[in-house]
């Protein structure tokens, strides 16, 4: 595997230490420095309800299913409720204490810049509290590190300026090593809250390797979401063991 350090070098150049903790130990000159904030890793004495993101983003998915989730949610008091952005006002209303999620450049991550910065405006004038969006894959894939950075950046600038949480898609099934390693990087950069795994429209979900590289990455001081293919309390576990802190999964009730 690459060296993360290096990798970052070639990316952003610079020689100045980091401070935050992340394996690619230079300073990435964040758009958002983040070490005073505290760390975002996983608290065993929260439990596990309070870092599940309970989800439902099919095609299929009524009115009916998404309030009863938000009951759920509700019931256990989980990180969020996380939906296509048609429920957006829904889950406003049904909600009590618990944090609302949708999605963005979903699922494929092949739209412009300028796209995922009007669809972010669009899911933030709806009071939205978190964003989880696909990061560019096409522009990753054609090695445009520029235009894959410029696109987190679309999302990760409205959301600063108005205090909603963003969450970066890799969709880590389609990448090497090395490109999670970058996309981690790019999304750090960016001034991102969070990296996650998977959308689970791909070929796979989450694993604890790819948690666990995502951790070393970007350090405690950004969280890392594990979404995919996470429908036992017992793969739960282990994704938080491996390093991450927030679980995204559909099978909330088997989880707890």
């Amino acid at each position: 595997m690459n060296n993360i350090a290096s990798i970052a070098i070639k990316l952003f150049g610079g020689d100045e230490p980091c401070r935050c903790g992340g394996a690619h130990e230079i300073c990435l000159h964040c758009e958002q420095c983040r070490v005073s904030e505290p760390d975002r890793v996983y608290d065993p004495a929260l439990g596990i309800a309070a870092v599940i993101d309970a989800t439902v983003l099919k095609a299929t998915a009524n009115s009916q299913e998404v309030i009863d989730l938000c009951q759920i949610a509700n019931r256990y008091q989980t990180a969020s409720v996380c939906i296509n952005s048609h429920f957006i006002p829904l889950i406003k209303a049904a909600l009590d204490g618990v944090k609302s999620c949708t999605v963005i450049n979903f699922p494929l991550g092949s739209g412009s810049a300028s796209a995922i910065a009007s669809e972010t405006e669009a899911v933030l004038d709806l009071g939205v509290d978190e964003v989880d969006m696909v990061q560019n894959l096409s522009a990753l894939f054609s090695n445009d590190q520029e235009s894959a950075l410029a696109s987190i950046l679309a999302a990760s600038r409205q959301c600063m300026k108005r205090g909603a949480l963003l969450k970066v898609i890799l969709e880590t099934c389609y990448l090497s090593d090395t490109q999670i390693i970058t996309s981690c990087l790019l999304a750090k950069k960016a001034g991102a809250h969070f990296v996650k795994t998977s959308t689970g429209f791909g070929t796979g979900g989450a694993t604890t390797e790819h948690i666990a590289l995502m951790r070393k990455v970007v350090g405690p001081k950004l969280g890392v979401k594990a979404s995919g293919g996470i429908k036992t309390r017992e793969s739960a576990l282990a994704m938080l063991s491996a390093g991450a802190n927030r679980i995204g999964a559909s099978s909330v009730t088997a989880l707890l």
